[in-house]
């Protein structure tokens, strides 16, 4: 009876489990995201915040009450249950064999992203258990290889390069072959497959984790009112009581509402007000049934997209489906290629439309449903009516007080015509281009098309009976049709000459809006498009054989020996993306446990979600929470600062800017060396983005809100107009200064390498944009106020050191005031090398001025505006060669866009892009370098900074003298390769010996590996085989040096034996700790205790850094950070085992044997001092040295749209002897995956003011598991000795990335082939250079530009010239 009051008590509380722990809220703000509760409001921490616009954290599930009405659908409400990683295993209660496998495979680096990507994978695993196919053999699911695959689509990550990721799910897939599976822990090469299965841990398919608590079955309601104040949160449960809260809001003059189903609008409309009443219509019967006829399939308009898809698919089976049942699957497919799972799970088909039709969101879904005839259902008050979505989306915006209800699609099916033999086939087919193929990306442009065609009786060609063509993603329009070109197909005869006029037809059809990006390439792909349906149809059939029919996956045309035909087509959105790959690494035993590939030391940890990152730290008691106010113009001065609100925004505490410094301080915001940028623009901002002001409020939500609510008061009188390109610096002689100690060194004598030369390209140009970090934890730090005016400062950064240091400098006290702590960064590419320190000073000073604990969690639109990223740049070179391909003499002068601070660009790109560029035999090399001053964000290093840039330059170069020469591009390079001598004089003092000059040896053995020669032969075949296809290869070097850094090391050894190990590295995803734990065991273990080598290993805890415990860390950055700290701790150990050697040799004498833990504790006893500290200061002659590697890549090129596949990469990189493999390994692949997005994908590009444009996910495109190489081979060359080198290893964080250039180089490859076709169908184009510019990244519409954007009139010309 308790119970039952209780109950009644608080039914409008929510009551709801995470992890299977209870939760009950009576109130709260109805804008709170599940994301904000979850971190807020629960201990738990493995849900994480990357850029607040997916979904893809938890897995949901209920417990269904109710009973099945008469009309059709379950009626039903439950409490919701959300699981995260940790509710799936943790180290206490034991790990999921989803988490052991993760670390088995080595499939997590940074690890910010993994417990989403294991939830992805324990969804997918949950899902397909629930069929009723096969039981699968012991610890495996019923998963598919291919679902395997999918399940990560939606999911990002920048570390790994989703190989070994991909590896993780496919082991639990039932029809896996297991030699299919990468490099892992769990077995070793040769081993049977028996012991293979007996070593994966096991899955158990009826895992008890979704089992629904008991404590919630009581839960379940029909209705809740959650109230907070103003704002309220109605869940209407019919009907006619959401027409009551209609009218009820109507009555109330200003009550604004929003209706909500899954609320993922927001991750797109950013929406920063609030709303007086928020109405969930979810559990209304009407709006979430699904009602299936003979006349179609009715779907209510809360019924999420994936239940849509689940639902088209039904009845779909059989061998002969009936057309109306192909067009639903066809439907369904494309659906399943809108966003992520995780949303389509919780968005609805309504939500989708009225987007669509309210905002005009670019939607897939409306096209595709419109050429069907769909049909809606609008509710206004109390009147109901029914509208096509035609009309339904050319009427005025919905208001607040008009619902849809229902959407029906009708089953299609085609006329009869008695007098006929044949009766008429539908065809339907849809189309989409994005720049991620799977999905998870806006289209370019999609299409739908109906079409009915019949066999006409007086020839062999195909009669139109009638068709609708439409076109979406087109701007403000949101569906165009194509009415002109469907009059004009009705009732004609399917040939290429009515296929060109409709093309033509077309091209006045479909306008693009002005303010859309790349308008001519969309128009292309409308054409691309409706050709590509069209094509196929236009080639003679024999009708008797049974050529015209249609089939169980496609109502497109089959051949005559019944096969799916598409022409020239490879239909690409058919097919599923398998991939694999070859891992090829060799371990050693010399110096156990070094060398050996154990798995990371965090791996579990990362994967269960119990690993704390910066903001996962508990909030202290009254902690407030900041947001930077900058700049919205490129240069002005600014006068004030006041909010659009008449009153101060909810919870603003504080607005913190450069008044208030402390006396004494200074406005430093981040320094190195000799340069300083400020923290607060000081009355002059000098750049869109510059910091402002930090908002200071009681939540970070408060914070952000305030932040975009902040109106700036400028001025710009008796300014000059701001430096937006390296040419207007030049004209005004905006430079920062190179200091001689930092030039580069000049090869050579230009003039005689130029009087050499047969042949001279002369001021050709190359332009390289910015690449943005696209870390998954944006910058972060807490900063909590200590006694005796101390300050304690959490921080995600690379550089503790410096944070330290701007920090005691800006609030003008000592060093020794300021603690900062680093255990672990979410990714940092170099981005919070300095970046993350503006982040941290600004919390000190704002937690110093207020005397309260202050944390920053930069949001993701506010990081991309503030980063910087990658150095722009502007080179103009001239070369001089011989016909031969063998260049004389190398001219370079490049313009580096270094933004409004210096702060690392004169210090390290000159000699970066050199040096980089330095790895062919240029005979001579002469460079001007100027390092420009504008008024754009300050750019900082960037994985490979320079070095990336620098190696592309080269390669361009290369190909231009290829193409100019009309000779194979791969022998230019092969000629131009260094000789050791050569090496010495372009890498003077970091050549090394000759046996370490392993390049050309890499050249032969991956031309081997890789099949290069047979291949190449291949793809030339296939260009000649394929018309709309065409494919490229390419391989390239890379000559990489580094630098090792002095780096600090301590190791000390508890009472009990236990090891504690600091460096001055920090652990940002690329192994450190677990190189560095490898090393304290190697060391330690020379003092041979019996037994040792088994178990020292496994006593060894590296823990975080601490500026206070262990000084003069630096930066970790350059790829040498590992190395030296291992070094660091090597010289640590050999201190202590020197110290504990005279007490061995004593207790050996006196016991006859001993152990590690007697040694100990006879050391404690005897007072022996077990804590060791070194600081690791490289040798000037081993300062620098050189890393080698190579890769083969091919790409597949569709020149309908410009998309490109990357087929296969190969790669052999030297590693030297690889402190541990499997981490080199990691980082050969995601730094390969990483060069993808900048030479492919990632456009971080500024408007004409300076502004930044993409501001999150929906326009910045990392690399997916859809986008990265079919088949992946990487291969460790051990090259043996290297003395210069700590225990012989080599650098691999950075260099690979620069091999990623050979994708960009193969895509070359094929559009050149693409326009020598071209040149082939038109006498106009036969001025058409082979030599062309193929810039960076190499995104679908350059790609599509260069391939001619109207290549297909001018096939259809070509064709038509010929019959």
């Amino acid at each position: 009876m308790e119970e039952e009051t209780e109950t009644v008590e608080n039914r409008n509380n929510l009551v709801f489990a995470v992890n299977g722990e209870r939760f009950e809220v009576s109130a709260i703000h109805p804008s709170t995201t599940l994301l904000e509760f979850l971190r807020s409001r629960t201990p738990f921490k493995s849900v994480k915040l990357g850029c607040g616009e997916g979904m893809s954290n938890c897995f949901v599930y209920g417990y269904q009450s109710g009973k099945l009405t008469s009309n059709g659908f379950l009626h039903f409400f439950f409490p919701k249950c959300w699981i995260m990683s940790e509710g799936l295993g943790n180290t206490k209660d034991g790990l999921h064999p989803i988490h052991q496998r993760f670390s088995g495979f080595h499939a997590s680096q940074c690890g910010f992203c993994t417990p989403g990507m294991c939830i992805s994978l324990f969804a997918a695993l949950v899902n397909a258990d629930k069929t009723n196919r096969p039981q699968p053999f012991p610890g495996f699911s019923k998963l598919t290889v291919s679902e395997a695959e999918n399940a990560i689509t939606g999911n990002l990550c920048r570390c790994t390069g989703y190989r070994p990721i991909v590896d993780v799910c496919k082991s639990f897939a039932s029809d896996v072959d297991i030699e299919d599976l990468g490099f892992n822990s769990f077995w070793k090469k040769g081993e049977t497959k028996e012991i293979k299965l007996s070593r994966l841990p096991l899955y158990k398919n009826n895992d008890q984790t979704c089992t629904f608590p008991e404590f919630l079955k009581r839960e379940t309601r029909s209705t809740v009112i959650l109230d907070h104040g103003r704002f309220c949160w109605h869940t209407p449960v019919s009907v006619k009581n959401l027409q009551s809260i209609l009218e009820s809001s109507k009555a109330d003059n200003g009550t604004s509402m929003k209706l909500v189903v899954g609320n993922t609008g927001m991750g797109y409309f950013k929406e920063l007000g609030d709303y007086d009443k928020y109405i969930d219509i979810r559990y209304i019967p009407e709006l979430s049934r699904i009602k299936r006829d003979k006349t179609g399939i009715e779907i209510g308009a809360a019924v999420t997209i994936s239940k849509v898809i689940e639902a088209l698919k039904e009845g779909n089976g059989g061998e002969h489906p009936t057309q109306g049942a192909v067009v639903f699957k066809k439907i369904a497919d494309h659906m399943e290629k809108v966003a992520t799972r995780f949303i389509r799970n919780s968005a609805s088909i309504g939500g989708n439309l009225v987007m669509a039709q309210r905002k005009q969101f670019p939607s897939d879904i409306t096209t595709i449903l419109l050429v069907v005839g769909t049909v809606v259902e609008i509710m206004n008050g109390l009147r109901c009516e029914k509208l096509r979505l035609e009309e339904f989306l050319e009427r005025p915006p919905l208001d607040s007080n008009s619902v849809l209800l229902s959407v029906k699609i009708p089953q299609c099916s085609p006329s009869i015509d008695i007098s006929s033999r044949f009766n008429g086939k539908l065809l339907f087919e849809t189309y989409r281009a994005a720049s991620r193929p799977s999905g998870n990306a806006l289209a370019y442009l999609n299409a739908a098309f109906m079409v009915e065609v019949s066999p006409c009786r007086s020839s062999d060609k195909l009669m139109i009976n009638h068709c609708k063509l439409a076109f979406g993603a087109c701007g403000k329009r949101q569906v165009i049709r194509a009415w002109k070109s469907e009059e004009f197909l009705t009732g004609k005869l399917l040939t290429n000459e009515v296929l060109y006029e409709v093309v033509k037809l077309l091209r006045g059809t479909i306008a693009p809006d002005d303010d859309i990006t790349d308008p001519g390439y969309r128009l292309s792909l409308a054409v691309g498009f409706l050709f590509k349906f069209f094509s196929s149809l236009t080639e003679t059939a024999d009708i008797s054989n049974g050529w015209f029919g249609w089939g169980k996956n496609s109502l497109m045309p089959k051949d005559s020996n019944g096969k799916q035909t598409y022409g020239q087509f490879d239909d690409g959105k058919h097919l599923t993306f398998l991939m694999s790959g070859h891992q090829v690494l060799k371990s050693s035993k010399e110096y156990d446990p070094v060398g050996q590939p154990i798995t990371k030391l965090e791996a579990s940890i990362q994967a269960s979600g119990e690993a704390v990152y910066v903001d996962d730290i508990p909030s202290p008691v009254n902690c407030l929470y900041g947001a930077f106010i900058y700049s919205t113009k490129p240069l002005a001065r600014i006068k004030d600062i006041t909010f659009r609100t008449k009153s101060l925004p909810d919870g603003v505490f504080a607005l913190i800017s450069s008044k208030d410094i402390p006396e004494g301080g200074a406005n430093i915001g981040a320094g190195a060396f000799s340069y300083t940028e400020p923290l607060f623009a000081d009355g002059l901002a000098e750049c869109f983005g510059h910091r402002v002001a930090l908002v200071v409020a009681d939540t970070q939500k408060h914070a952000n809100e305030a932040a975009e609510h902040a109106v700036i008061d400028y001025h710009t009188e008796n300014l000059e107009l701001p430096i937006l390109s390296v040419e207007e610096a030049v004209m005004k002689s905006s430079f920062f200064e190179v200091l001689p100690f930092f030039q580069p060194r000049q090869v050579g004598d230009l003039s005689k390498g130029m009087a050499e030369a047969d042949h001279k390209i002369i001021s050709a140009e190359i332009r390289l944009g910015s690449q943005y970090y696209f870390y998954m934890e944006t910058q972060t730090a807490l900063a909590v106020p200590d006694e005796d005016n101390c300050i304690v400062v959490c921080s995600s950064t690379q550089s503790p050191q410096f944070v330290q240091t701007t920090i005691a400098r800006c609030l003008g006290v000592p060093e020794h005031n300021v603690r900062v702590i680093t255990r672990r960064v979410g990714g940092g590419f170099g981005g919070k090398a300095l970046k993350s320190i503006p982040v941290a000073v600004a919390c000190a000073v704002a937690a110093h001025k207020l005397r309260r604990p202050v944390r920053i969690y930069v949001n993701r639109k506010t990081d991309m505006i503030m980063a910087g990223g990658r150095h722009p740049m502007k080179i103009t070179y001239s070369v001089g060669f011989r016909s031969d391909g063998k260049i004389t003499a190398l001219k370079l002068d490049i313009l580096i866009d270094a933004g409004m601070a210096a702060i690392i660009s004169p210090i390290l790109m000159p000699h970066n892009i050199i040096n980089a560029l330095k790895k062919y035999n240029w005979g001579a090399l002469s460079f001007d370098i100027k390092v420009c001053k504008t008024n754009l964000p300050g750019r900082s290093t960037m994985r490979a900074p320079g070095e990336l840039q620098g190696s592309y330059i080269a390669e361009a170069v290369i190909e231009h003298v290829a193409s100019t020469l009309s000779i194979e591009v791969d022998s230019v390079r092969k000629i131009n390769l260094h000789t050791f001598d050569s090496l010495k004089i372009f890498y003077e003092g970091s050549a090394g010996e000759f046996q370490e000059y392993t390049l050309p040896c890499i050249w032969d053995k991956l031309a081997m590996s890789s099949s290069f020669s047979e291949r190449t032969e291949m793809i030339k075949e296939f260009n000649r085989c394929n018309i709309w296809q065409k494919r490229g290869i390419s391989r390239v070097p890379i000559v990489h040096e580094v630098k090792k850094f002095n780096k600090p090391g301590k190791v000390s050894i508890l009472s009990d034996g236990s090891v504690v190990v600091e460096v001055g590295g920090i652990e940002i995803g690329q192994g450190l700790w677990t190189k560095v734990k490898q090393m304290a065991a190697y060391g330690l273990s020379l003092i041979q205790c019996d037994a040792i080598e088994n178990h020292l290993l496994d006593k060894v805890r590296v823990v975080q850094a601490d500026t206070l415990s262990m000084i003069q860390g630096g930066i970790t950055g350059g790829s040498t950070a590992s190395e030296s700290c291992c070094e660091a701790i090597r010289l640590c150990c050999n201190i202590l085992v020197e110290r504990l050697l005279p007490l061995k040799e004593k207790l050996l004498k006196e016991v006859g044997a001993v152990n590690w833990d007697t040694l100990i504790r006879q050391a404690y006893a005897q007072s022996t001092n077990l804590s060791a500290s070194s600081y690791y200061v490289p040798e000037i002659n081993s300062k620098a040295y050189l890393n080698y590697g190579a890769a083969v890549s091919e790409v597949e090129l569709d020149l309908l749209t410009g998309a490109v596949t990357i087929l296969q990469a190969d790669i052999i990189y030297d590693c030297g002897k690889s402190l541990n493999p499997a981490v080199d390994l990691g980082q050969v692949e995601g730094a390969f995956v990483q060069g993808i997005g900048f030479f492919m994908l990632e456009e971080y590009i500024t408007n004409s003011d300076g502004l930044v444009v993409p501001e999150g996910t929906w326009k910045y495109k990392i690399p997916t598991v859809d986008t990265i190489p079919r088949q992946f081979n990487v291969e460790l060359l051990n090259s043996g000795n290297h003395q210069k080198c700590v225990l012989s290893s080599k650098a691999s964080g950075e260099p690979p990335l620069l091999l990623a250039a050979s994708v960009h180089c193969a895509t070359r490859v094929a559009i050149k082939e693409a326009r020598k076709q071209l040149r082939s169908w038109s006498s106009s184009f036969e001025g058409l250079d082979s030599t062309f510019d193929l810039p960076v990244p190499a995104t679908m519409p350059v790609v599509k530009q260069l391939c001619g954007l109207e290549n297909v009139e001018t096939y259809l010309k070509w064709k038509i010239g010929r019959s």
